[in-house]
């Protein structure tokens, strides 16, 4: 034999390939989604899921979950992914699975991993065959699909949410891989040592290709037999990576948790959002410019020097960059967390824009109008008005809203810091003014 007819041996697949679950039965962690009660389940094992996009984080079943509606219906599975496939690709996917549901009667599941990737054109090219039912298509994607997928597609498939594996099923599926002799690790007679399940779970953080990922790494580090120690397990780990998107909802999830750590003053949650945030490798300025906003609209002039300390702290990140910069970002955040709150600033302006958006278009009253002509002059602009610094205390008895809003509050000072001291001015400026 010459050594071009040696065939290569193929390589081993990856211990999370070898281990897919292949039944519903298997697939840990989806319980709300498939267990034995649920609708979801039996639809599958009916045959009549139809389309659908599978929304959650990585390595919680999302593709396995596409090729068990495949199997239980019978339809040939037709996977590609959305970062290398085209326009070119799909329409020759389609044109398969007509093929297929013509020659064959067979139905074609069309699995599309990262969907979100596609632009409109490519979600597009699906639209008419998903409607025709050429074709059924499950689409996976880790993004929030109301904003990365085309709202006619959206309409013609049932979200389906999953969830991050909990540590229970985490640690089973590590369980699971290490005893298998078939799929598994079994014929090795590995062991757990003492905390390093607990570990390889921590460090998976809900992701069940992570915690597979590095159970074989560190496998490979020891003898048959062996127990598998925690300092094997952290050394296996190096790093951990901390779950984070730069646009996608986990990354406005940790704005979202710092804003409302902030607003309701707890200072150490504060302190620990943007840790995350920082140490997952987000954009500190987008933490910088939701500290400002916050200041604004939570604390406002309950505290007037929020608003301050929140912007030198952003123009001090950028002038220090990292490390150097988490201090004054750190700093405001304690300071915005123990300010404090009211958000009378923000309802003002708000219930403001609704009476302009939804009420009537009020014209400038003509005492405030503005009189540079003899013409405007004559037609009464700028009557009535009175200016204010000639008036006793600097203020005039002079109505500046359109008459007919004559009386309205829009800003409404809260109880708290410094807005206790500007409901009392504004209740002076009312009597001088007349208003009861």
């Amino acid at each position: 034999m010459s050594l071009f007819d040696a065939q290569t041996p193929e390589p081993p697949r990856p211990l999370a390939e070898r281990m897919r679950p292949r039944t519903l039965d298997e697939l840990l962690g989806q319980d709300e989604l498939v267990g034995s009660d649920r609708a979801l389940r039996s639809a599958i094992e009916a045959g009549t899921a139809g389309s659908l996009i599978l929304w959650g984080p990585p390595g919680v079943g999302k593709t396995t979950l596409a090729r068990l509606i495949a199997d239980s219906s019978g339809s040939l599975f037709e996977p590609f992914s959305a970062v290398l496939s085209g326009v070119k690709d799909v329409r020759a996917a389609v044109e398969r699975a007509e093929h297929a549901r013509r020659v064959d009667r067979q139905t074609t599941l069309v699995f599309v991993d990262e969907i979100h990737r596609f632009n409109k054109a490519q979600q597009d090219a699906f639209l008419p065959h998903v409607e025709s039912g050429n074709i059924v298509l499950v689409g996976a994607t880790t993004e929030n699909p109301s904003f990365s997928v085309i709202g006619a597609l959206l309409s013609r498939c049932r979200v389906v949410q999953l969830q991050p594996l909990d540590d229970e099923a985490i640690a089973a599926l590590c369980d699971r891989a290490l005893n298998d002799p078939e799929r598994g690790l079994g014929e090795r007679a590995l062991s757990f040592g003492p905390g390093a399940r607990d570990a390889l779970v921590a460090f998976a953080a809900g992701d069940g290709r992570r915690a597979l990922t590095v159970l074989e790494a560190v496998a490979t580090t020891v003898d048959d037999g062996a127990t598998i120690t925690l300092d094997a397990v952290e050394e296996g780990v190096q790093s951990r990576t901390l779950a984070h998107d730069k646009s996608g909802d986990h990354h406005f999830d940790l704005l979202s948790a710092l804003h409302k750590s902030l607003r309701n003053s707890d200072v150490q949650a504060s302190v620990y959002w943007l840790a995350r945030i920082l140490e997952a490798g987000a954009d500190p300025m987008q933490a910088a410019r939701r500290m400002v906003a916050m200041a604004a609209e939570d604390i406002g002039l309950a505290d007037p020097m929020a608003l301050q300390i929140a912007t030198s702290a952003l123009v001090a990140f950028q002038n220090l960059g990292l490390p150097e910069g988490r201090l004054p970002l750190t700093q405001a955040v304690i300071y915005l967390a123990g300010a404090p709150k009211s958000n009378a600033v923000a309802s003002a302006i708000g219930e403001a824009a609704r009476e302009v958006r939804e009420g009537k278009q009020h014209g400038v009253p003509t005492r405030l109008r503005n009189a540079p002509t003899k013409l405007s002059k004559e037609l009464g602009h700028g009557d009535g008005y009175r200016y204010a610094h000639d008036e006793p205390g600097g203020v005039a008895d002079l109505d500046c809203l359109p008459d007919d809003l004559v009386g309205r509050e829009f800003y409404r000072p809260g109880e708290w810091g410094f807005e206790a001291k500007m409901r009392e001015r504004l209740a002076e400026i009312g009597r001088r003014r007349g208003v009861r």
